[in-house]
């Protein structure tokens, strides 16, 4: 038996999952406006464990969110990660943010446009079509009238930013689903167990997360 802990920390939702076979045996997460996930993380860890009487040294393997998102929830989340795997010595899974937010729906027809805020209009966004397979990379994109205007409808966007989406996509081909906000690690303990038992891990000592786009400080003149 396989028991993977996932962590998924890209967006302002802090949210872990122990899975076992690519099913969710018990998870934590908590959505705050300010970011919580250095408290939170660990804690959620391991009171899952406690929960679940389990020790860290019955974990098979660490999943973690990849990317694109939030870069100070994403460094935290991945470096917690590739911490318990150097200390377990246990493999490392990356999860495409995306795809775990995308996986949140069921649909009978048309496209998923998973989207994740940015700054502003900017959406980092990513297509895929029902049956979850990806036909259009993560990039990120200023949101405009004619965006994804080269798709027929329905159109299903989710995300943490489908207020300020609405706003600009307009067509009535486009179906916002409101409760589908944050990528969470209830989602990912399926694509993480296909990934362990195709042995796809990531190098614990060279894998960054996918920011995307570059981290800029600002230093006040």
């Amino acid at each position: 038996m396989a028991y993977i802990l996932n962590i998924e920390t890209s967006t302002k939702n802090c949210s872990v999952a122990l899975a076992s076979e690519g099913k969710v045996i018990l998870s934590k997460e908590i959505a705050e406006i300010g970011y919580s996930h250095a408290e939170k993380l660990h804690v959620f860890l391991e009171e899952l464990l406690k929960e679940a009487e389990l020790g860290f040294k019955d974990i098979n393997a660490i999943a973690v969110s990849q990317g694109p998102g939030s870069y100070t929830g994403l460094r935290i989340g991945v470096s917690s990660a590739k911490g318990l795997c150097y200390a377990l010595d246990i493999p490392l899974i990356a999860v495409d943010t995306m795809q775990i937010l995308a996986n949140q729906v069921i649909v009978e027809e048309g496209i998923i446009i998973p989207m994740i805020d940015a700054r502003r209009m900017e959406v980092f966004s990513a297509i895929f079509d029902k049956n979850y397979l990806k036909i259009r990379e993560t990039k990120a994109e200023i949101l405009e009238e004619d965006s994804f205007s080269i798709n027929n409808g329905p159109i299903y966007v989710i995300g943490d930013c489908t207020a300020k989406a609405k706003t600009v996509l307009t067509h009535e081909k486009f179906v916002f689903l409101e409760n589908h906000i944050f990528p969470s690690a209830k989602e990912m303990a399926t694509l993480s167990y296909r990934l362990f038992k195709q042995n796809n891990f990531v190098d614990v000592a060279y894998f960054e997360p996918f920011y995307l786009k570059d981290f800029m400080l600002t230093q006040k003149s």
